[in-house]
Parts: structure tokens; sequence; C-alpha cells
């Protein structure tokens, strides 16, 4: 017991330095010292003073929606996941409640972040605490079980404060704000601002500045600030293509460039063709479950019926798009066709880009959308791409 102080006990270093004398260590007088009674100290603190390099889980309450809820990572999925209960009380209680879940279900390392100071100093001062009476039940119940929860653990955690309700970039924000977005009583949630309608638009479509001025009406200044901020985005971000690299239409279904690209989340339907305006940028995509002939006319109909008859197609040189079917449909419909140097993805760089768009928002939209199908799934990122 004396060599753990000496090495983790500041204050006793400083007064024992240059002591010459000898020290003995012996158990006070009071009978609940004495063998009988058994008495262990336990010096080990199972609260670290640092972040750990582990599981990081985020708690939040509501008293209006009465919602106690914890949200975590999966280290294994890299998907969020969710706890969720109903607890009656102030918000203190609903949090301490979301709080004994999280040391029940996790006895392994992790990190605490509460957006309540009262919650993060009382799990803070848990370890070996010995309760009082309290008048509120619930509150009693929940400290005991936390007091026994921490006094009982072998594996270290770490609890933090963090502001609630900021626009910081990084994991920490990201996780408090799935956590107060849980809490939140949807029915009777006011009606956000524009900029904030903006911004929540933004979390689940990751439109680029221009859109979003264009269907919220913010300045360009908060477009950019709403991009800026969002660590998706800047993570996923791609190259501007350079001026020149294609040939591109004068005005709009002047010049099309049509090609397929395999996106393997989408299981059966992973053959997904896509068709780009090179004038105003529109783009068209469809998911089939195949590249044949077939497949291809079936998605330039659907793109006809979206964005209008091209005067030209331009494909790269695959046998899709020689075959005689094909050439024979183009022509019923009056569209010309060129087709680029066989297996060079520079002829078509335009939808070449676009391929890398859209799997850039899909995978932007995957944590939120991930139980829809392929089509919605498409449709969604068809609609950030194009508006």
């Amino acid at each position: 017991m004396l060599e753990h102080l000496l090495q983790e006990n500041e204050a006793l270093q400083f007064a024992l330095d240059s002591f010459t004398g000898q020290i003995s260590i012996h158990r006070p007088a009071h009978k609940i010292f004495n063998q009988d009674a058994k008495f262990t100290l336990n010096l080990k603190d199972v609260r670290s003073r640092k972040p750990l390099e582990a599981l990081t889980v985020f708690t939040d309450a509501s008293g209006k929606s009465h919602k106690s809820v914890m949200t975590w990572k999966d280290p294994q999925t890299q998907q969020w996941e969710a706890d969720v209960a109903e607890v009656e009380g102030s918000p203190q209680v609903a949090e301490l409640a979301a709080v004994v879940r999280a040391f029940e279900r996790f006895p392994e390392p992790f990190s605490l972040v509460t957006d309540s100071a009262y919650v993060a100093g009382v799990v803070s001062r848990a370890d070996q605490a010995i309760l009082q009476e309290v008048s509120n039940t619930a509150l009693f119940e929940l400290l005991s079980k936390l007091v026994k929860l921490v006094s009982h653990r072998e594996q270290p955690f770490f609890v933090m404060h963090t502001r609630s309700h900021t626009d910081l970039p990084g994991f920490i924000a990201e996780g408090n704000r799935r956590a107060d977005a849980l809490a939140a009583p949807a029915a009777m949630a006011p009606l956000p601002s524009i900029f904030e309608q903006a911004k929540l638009s933004h979390q689940l479509h990751h439109q680029n500045a221009p859109g979003l001025v264009r269907r919220f009406h913010i300045t360009r200044e908060q477009a950019k600030a709403i991009v800026a901020t969002c660590p998706s985005c800047n993570q996923h971000a791609l190259p501007t293509l350079s001026v020149g690299v294609n040939p591109r239409g004068l005005n709009s279904c002047e010049l099309w460039q049509t090609d397929v690209t395999h996106i393997p989340q989408f299981g059966r339907s992973k053959y997904v063709h896509v068709s780009v305006d090179t004038f105003s940028g529109a783009v068209f995509a469809s998911a089939h479950a195949g590249e044949k002939t077939l497949d291809a006319i079936k998605h330039l109909i659907q793109a006809f019926s979206f964005m209008g008859i091209p005067k030209e197609l331009k494909t790269d040189n695959g046998p899709a798009y020689r075959s005689k079917e094909f050439c024979s449909f183009l022509q019923q419909w009056g569209v010309g066709h060129k087709t680029g140097i066989p297996h060079s993805p520079t002829g078509q760089a335009v939808v070449e880009r676009t391929h890398r768009e859209i799997k850039r928002v899909l995978n932007q939209q995957q944590p939120v959308l991930k139980t829809e199908t392929p089509q919605t799934r498409l449709a969604r990122a068809l609609f950030t791409l194009n508006f």
C-alpha cells in the first residue's frame, strides 16, 4: 500500500522528500479496522484522468419527452447505435439513468461524454462514495446503483463534460448532436429557423453551397460555413474537374455522356447506369440487374422522360453500346451517337466524375438511409446532385 502511495501521491512524495527516518505502518485503533472486520482499502482508481482509446458513449435526456438516451459508434461495424428509454423525473434524473445503463452495458473500458455538469460531477465522485438518505426515491436508487457499479468496476473509464448545441466539427460534437436529436421531443420541437433548416437538410443530403443558397435563400457565406463545418463533406471532397478535359454541349440536351458504374452495396441492382448533360450538369441514374443492351435502353427511356431527348449521346466502346439493337433504338429517337477510345476513361471524364460524385453522396447518406431500397437511396443522391 505504501509503495503505491509513493508512486501515485504527489503530496506524499514532497512530504517525505529527504526524510531519513523510519516509517511504520499500523492500523488505527478504531474497531472498524480490527482483524475481524476484514477491512480492506482499495487504492486503485478506475476513473482515468485522460481520455481512453476505447469506446465512447454519449448520454442525454429531455424533461419534455422524458427520454433517457445513450448512443455510441460500434467499433466493429462503424455504425451508430442507441439505447433510448422513458424515465419520469427531471432531465438530470433521466440522464443519470442513461449513465447507469451505460455502466451496466459496457464492462470494458469506455469514455463517457455528457452535456450535464451535474451528471459529470456525480460520476466523478461515485467511486467508493457513501450515500446519505435522499427523499427522492428514484434518485436514491439510481445513485446507489451507480456507486455500486463504479466501486466494483475493474476496467477504467473516463468521464467528460461537453457543451450542448454547438456547431463545432469533430467526433465529440457529432456524437453529442446525435444524442441531442434522440432526446428531443419530435412532436413538440419548434420549427427551426431557415439557417437551421439548411443545416438539417445538409446533414441528410450533403448539398454543396450553391445548392443550399438556391433552396433556402441563405447567403453564400452561410452556405459555405455549413459545408466547411461538415466533417463528412471535408472527408469525401473531390478535386475539381479542369477546364477543357472533354468537349461539352453549348446548350441543354445537346451532348450527353452515358456509362455504367458498379455499386456493390445495391446487391442485385448493383449496375447503375448514369447519364449526364455536359452543358447543365444535370444527372440521371438508374439501378439495374445488368449492363447489357436491354438495360442500357431501359435506362435511356427513363432518362429521356426525366431530362428530355439529347441531340447526341457519347458512350464508351462497350458491347452494349455497339449492338444493332442499341443503334436502332437511338435512330428511332433521333439521337446521334459517338463512342470514345476503348478502355480510356479520359474520353468520358464528365460521366466518370459523376460516378465518383454519386458514390460520395451515397456514402455520406448511408448512415441515415441504410434501411432504404437502392432506388430510394439513388433518388436521394440525385436530389443532392441536381438541386
